[in-house]
């Protein structure tokens, strides 16, 4: 599961030069399609790398891969260390992001991807109550229906799941972690867009990859352990897909609404089924497309006004 900065006296100019650009959604919404499109296959690479040497280990080697393809980048474009409103912002998401994806590869293992991409969907109805939660804004009806709706859609996506004959140990845990991260992507999802406004999308991608690779070197005394060279290319790969895939989504989430955006997470959907069947031989099933549907659909009654 990412996810997805100039000096501070310019951030001022930065958001008035974004919010003059003419309202024209379109370039904003290809780049943040392409970036999670670029997630995704970050996705089915991580999975593969987790399977083989464990998420810990993954994750850890994953960013440390990112901060170095990243550091080079940020100097060319000036290099300049965030302020420390910014770097607060960094530190805060980056936190939120390595529990996430923790708990996301970890659920990843145990169900397809297309289950676990489905069920993370439920995230974005979260992001109603945080943001209701942290900007004292009402929640509307449409915002509790919506809530319902996306409930039901878990539910039906569990269901199949369990009902299947799959009524582990392992989908149960795996189904819980995502629902887990998925609470954590809805606090991301908040952070986002206020990260996006404020820093440039190389100090966005460097310094999310240096604060988790912090975050994760504290265990690694007791948990880290080298990948073999098949895993190391696959974690250096979704490195670079990850970084490439922050940046994009800074740059669209700095020039259009988080809500005109939202939509494009869904297309994550159609990519994970396709990678999941491809390289891990994961079946479609019908629940789980009844129940993206559903979780789909109260992501739009919720979006709308």
């Amino acid at each position: 599961m990412g996810p997805r900065c100039p000096r501070r006296v310019q951030a001022e100019g930065t958001l008035a030069s974004v919010h003059s650009l003419p309202a024209h959604r379109f370039p904003p919404l290809l780049i943040a399609l392409v970036g999670v499109a670029l997630f995704s296959v970050m996705d089915a690479l991580m999975k593969r790398a987790s399977i083989a040497t464990g998420v810990y280990s993954a994750l850890l080697f994953r960013s440390l891969f990112g901060t170095a393809l990243m550091i080079p980048v940020w100097w060319l474009q000036g290099g300049n260390w965030p302020e420390q409103s910014r770097l607060r912002i960094h530190v805060l998401r980056s936190a939120v992001v390595t529990g996430m994806a923790l708990l996301f590869f970890f659920g990843l293992v145990r169900i397809p991807m297309a289950d676990g991409i489905a069920l993370s969907f439920f995230a974005p109805i979260l992001a109603l109550y945080l943001a209701a939660a942290s900007l004292g804004e009402k929640i509307r009806r449409s915002a509790v229906l919506a809530s319902l709706v996306g409930f039901a859609g878990v539910l039906v996506i569990g269901a199949g799941r369990l009902g299947h004959g799959d009524y582990s140990a392992d989908a149960v845990q795996g189904i819980a972690a995502v629902l887990g991260s998925a609470l954590l992507y809805a606090w991301n999802l908040v952070l986002q867009r206020r990260q996006a406004q404020l820093a440039s999308p190389a100090e966005v991608a460097l310094f999310q990859n240096l604060c988790v690779a912090l975050f994760l070197a504290s265990a690694a005394p007791w948990l880290a352990r080298l990948p073999d060279a098949a895993a190391l290319a696959d974690i250096a790969a979704a490195a670079a897909l990850a970084a490439a895939a922050l940046m994009l989504l800074a740059w669209a989430y700095a020039r259009a609404e988080a809500q005109s955006l939202v939509a494009t997470e869904y297309s994550a959907f159609a990519w994970a089924a396709l990678m999941g069947w491809v390289w891990f031989g994961e079946a479609l099933t019908l629940a789980t497309l009844a129940g993206a549907a559903m979780i789909v659909v109260a992501c739009w009654i919720a979006a709308r006004k």
